[in-house]
């Protein structure tokens, strides 16, 4: 049976993720790196001039897939997480982030953590292909 551990310990091995966001009706995909992965949520950061960001604030509902970059299609596996998202203001976990992620130190003034806290993920493999409804899945 699968938990939200299962589903953590996923996403932080395979960090890099396709984030897709609402822009008015029109979808929007693009790469971001999990920061973090524990009872808080899934952890992510942002610059506030950016795009992305605009269109978590106008509408909070996201989805992200992980994905275990298998090349052998038997092997491969993604992890999808739907939820919405919440902007932390938390100046102790804004110092956590940008001792382990210096490169971030120019764009300190414009960085924004935000968090998936509660949502639903499964997982999906090629075995599961038309049975995605079938499919368990675990609220958080």
């Amino acid at each position: 049976r699968m938990s939200i551990q299962d589903c953590r310990e996923f996403a932080l091995a395979h960090p890099v993720c396709s984030f897709a966001t609402m822009d008015g009706n029109q979808p929007r995909v693009r790469t971001l790196l999990l920061w973090r992965a524990n009872d808080d949520g899934f952890i992510f950061e942002t610059q506030n001039p950016k795009q992305v960001y605009r269109q978590m604030k106008e509408n909070p509902k996201v989805e992200v897939c992980f994905f275990n970059n298998e090349a052998e299609l038997e092997k491969a596996k993604t992890l999808r997480v739907t939820g919405e998202v919440e902007f932390l203001d938390d100046a102790d976990l804004k110092k956590q982030l940008m001792e382990e992620w210096a490169f971030l130190e120019p764009a300190e003034a414009v960085t924004e953590l935000f968090r998936i806290r509660t949502g639903e993920a499964f997982f999906w493999t090629m075995a599961d292909s038309l049975k995605e409804q079938e499919i368990a899945r675990v609220k958080f």
